[in-house]
């Protein structure tokens, strides 16, 4: 069926375009569809409703939907784990074997004389989110054990909402023996020796600033066996309602650590408290930084004294990362009494760091994980005489994450790797031996005990540009020039790494927040490319890819240079033979969404098919939903006379033409997600749909009891597979296993 004739049966809903103006610093500002805002009004729901109906018949003739999910299903499916957290002789960590919805987080004992890295004994399993809802909508979202190992706090949350409650489960019976707290929303938690308090973030009581109930958190302190209102707060009065907070304690209970950050901004403050010098509900706490506009993160160990040396990683004075050295009696002098041990590279942005100070080691150690052309290099430093010592060959052309260690500091450390055709796998480093390793429970899992890299030893170089990859993939990275020179990367993935000839492109980026675009494994990625395509991942200003400057270059003032980085990634494909005019699709989420969003409404000729998840697209308003306070760090407020006429420029929703031939587009949301309200891919949908003269579809899916991040695996394939075929369908690219796809539409 053609798309005409799918338009003739299948007429958009009515929506009334009502005159809705708002006048902000002299310029009008139309605003038809605001009342598709209220999700729970009579004609919302009627709207919605009629929207539904429609995907779901346009859903019903995609060409090769079943073979696509299968397909995605597939690429997806194997047994995985996540880095452990090793407490009190136990192991603890996440693993998801094939056929279940979610991650389940097990626990087995170390074992006399077996080191941490491995359990003698079997696994158990603590939390099983499918055991306690069979529907698959209940999500765990974070997880902490005490300093001891025998209690665990876990935070679970419910139709995708991430409104978190915490319980506290002893290890040994897996009976729950404190809770539920409330309002917590992944909370970091701050566990004190013998577990019988910790801190951690809560919101006030909603009921004290009606309308901002996402806001005003505190750091308050928790006694295990006591109700939640009976918690002091210990942090975060009179400061601002966006503020987020994290918690931190040393094993030996002696320092609180708290960092603050005005929304979603980079600069954090820094605060530390000698907790043997207060009350723990009083504790005294100092600023290390203040203001600055730097990111600084306290890694502390256990056992410190105020003489003994904590090291903090940060982007002051340096803006690709470093570490310093301090003795924490010192750190209230801020810069001024830090010693530089892991210098700034002027070729890399540091990343992350785990610190190891076990006995066994002459000095403690640093493991630190970089980003170099967006691909993921680790080295090892000793942290007091200030000198790398070692790099540590890592199995591909990759990135790393979810970094832990022991929590005594000990010599072993964990860590994850990923790469476009190699799922997340663990591996484990071993500071006396300087070797990395599969993890024992990961190789197991896997059935492959592969060692990735042996000693560590020289650098090697940068990444191998057209290494073979396993499932017909291989990646390659190019650099190309945006429209005012700036050099960008991207990654190409396609069935044999050269442009043989011009195929269907699917094209993503993000480029906010300092978000890197790094190589990492997603099943719609490789069954794209095994169909026969080509899929593009750009890493674009506004993301984390050249460091805090690069962020810098695409937010706030210049977002404008994140969406010509985007075009110039498409010129840039079919410029080099990768794809032609009328075969370019575009996929993005969230931040991504608003990517999208600007890309189809300021060249809507360029693209064939657009899919805008969860996306934020009315900039005029996006303060006033959602997380959106959040979130003006990063782009700006139209309160501020300086920054509207930007927000207002670029705001997709404002800049929908009527009588533009806009592409097959593809909006999707969710009814739980708590930090792109739905009513963004509302709106645009009912422009759009309205505008367009373009002969594509305009869709709106709309997914209940889930949100904008976790959902089930089977929830996850569905809504991957519909966003593939969508787009295959409109640039020509057959579904998986067949023998000829349909023509461009």
């Amino acid at each position: 069926m053609t798309t005409d004739a799918r338009r003739a049966r299948r007429p958009y809903p009515h929506a009334e375009r009502q005159d809705v103006v708002q006048e902000l610093h002299g310029v009008r500002v139309p605003d038809p569809y605001r009342w598709l805002e209220n999700a729970d009004s009579a004609e919302t729901r009627r709207w919605s409703a009629e929207q539904e109906a429609l995907y779901a018949a346009e859903r019903a003739a995609l060409p090769g939907l079943e073979r696509w999910e299968a397909e995605v299903s597939a690429l997806g499916a194997g047994d995985r784990v996540r880095s452990p957290k090793v407490r009190g002789g136990r192991v603890f960590w996440l693993r998801q074997e094939t056929g279940q919805e979610h991650p389940v987080l097990v626990v087995a004992e170390a074992g006399a004389g077996a080191g941490a890295s491995r359990g003698s004994a079997s696994a158990r399993v603590l939390l099983d989110p499918h055991a306690l809802d069979p529907s698959g909508r209940t999500v765990l979202d974070a997880w902490e054990p005490s300093v001891e190992g025998d209690l665990l706090a876990c935070q679970v949350s419910l139709d995708g909402t991430e409104d978190s409650t915490l319980r506290v489960i002893d290890v040994a019976t897996g009976e729950i023996v404190d809770g539920p707290l409330d309002r917590v929303r992944k909370s970091s938690v701050g566990w004190l020796p013998g577990g019988g308090a910790f801190y951690y973030v809560r919101r006030l009581d909603p009921r004290l600033n009606p309308g901002e109930e996402r806001y005003h958190r505190r750091v308050c302190l928790h006694r295990v066996g006591t109700p939640a209102d009976a918690d002091t707060v210990v942090f975060g009065e009179g400061r601002d309602k966006t503020q987020f907070y994290s918690v931190s304690v040393t094993e030996d209970g002696r320092w609180l650590g708290i960092t603050a950050t005005l929304g979603t901004g980079r600069g954090t403050d820094v605060y530390l408290a000698d907790l043997s010098a207060a009350p723990l509900d009083r504790p005294l706490l100092r600023p290390v930084q203040e203001g600055m506009g730097a990111a600084t993160r306290l890694h502390a160990v256990p056992g410190t004294g105020p003489a003994d040396r904590v090291w903090l990683r940060t982007d002051r004075n340096a803006a690709r990362g470093r570490v310093v050295a301090c003795r924490p009696d010192e750190l209230h002098r801020g810069p001024d009494a830090w010693h530089e041990v892991v210098p700034e590279r002027p070729d890399a942005v540091l990343t992350h760091l785990v610190v190891l100070s076990g006995p066994e080691l002459k000095n403690p150690l640093g493991l630190a994980a970089w980003t170099r052309d967006t691909v993921a290099e680790v080295t090892l430093h000793d942290l007091v005489e200030g000198r790398e010592v070692a790099t540590v060959p890592l199995p591909g052309t990759g990135a790393v994450g979810d970094f832990s260690a022991v929590g005594s500091g000990g010599h072993e450390a964990w860590f994850a790797y990923t790469d476009f055709v190699t799922p997340v796998r663990v591996l484990h480093f071993d500071a006396r031996t300087r070797r990395l390793t599969r993890w024992e429970r990961d190789a197991r899992t896997a059935g492959d005990p592969g060692d990735p890299g042996g000693p560590v030893g020289p650098a090697t170089g940068g990444p191998a540009n057209g290494r073979p990859a396993t499932g017909g993939a291989m990646t390659r990275q190019v650099a190309f020039p945006s429209r005012d020179g700036t050099t960008v990367r991207m990654f190409v993935i396609s069935p044999d790494g050269r442009p043989d000839r011009p195929r269907p492109a699917l094209l993503t980026g993000y480029g906010g927040f300092g978000r890197t675009m790094s190589p990492r494994y997603r099943a719609q990625v490789l069954a794209w490319v095994r169909a026969g395509g080509v899929f593009a991942w750009a890493g674009l200003r506004g993301g984390g890819e050249e460091g805090e400057a690069w962020h810098r270059a695409g937010s706030g003032a210049h977002k404008q240079n994140t969406f010509d980085d985007f075009a110039a990634a498409a010129d840039r494909l079919v410029e080099a033979g990768w794809t032609e005019p009328g075969r370019i699709a575009i996929m993005g989420g969230s931040n991504g969404g608003l990517l999208v969003g600007a890309a189809l409404t300021q060249e809507p000729g360029k693209y064939a098919a657009v899919v805008c998840s969860s996306p934020l697209l009315d900039m005029v308003r996006y303060e006033r939903s959602g997380l959106g306070p959040s979130w003006t760090p990063e782009y700006g407020s139209a309160q501020d006379p300086a920054r509207f006429p930007l927000l207002f420029g670029y705001s997709p929703y404002h800049r929908v033409t009527p009588g533009a031939a806009y592409p097959a587009v593809l909006l999707t949301a969710a009814d739980g997600d708590t930090r792109t309200d739905p009513l963004h891919a509302r709106k645009m949908c009912a422009a759009l749909q309205h505008a367009t003269s373009g002969t594509g579809p305009i869709l709106l899916r709309l997914e209940h009891g889930v949100g904008h991040g976790d959902r089930s695996a089977s929830r996850a394939a569905a809504l991957q597979a519909e966003c593939l075929a969508f787009l295959a369908s409109h640039v020509g690219l057959p579904a998986p296993g067949s023998a000829a796809g349909p023509p461009p539409r």
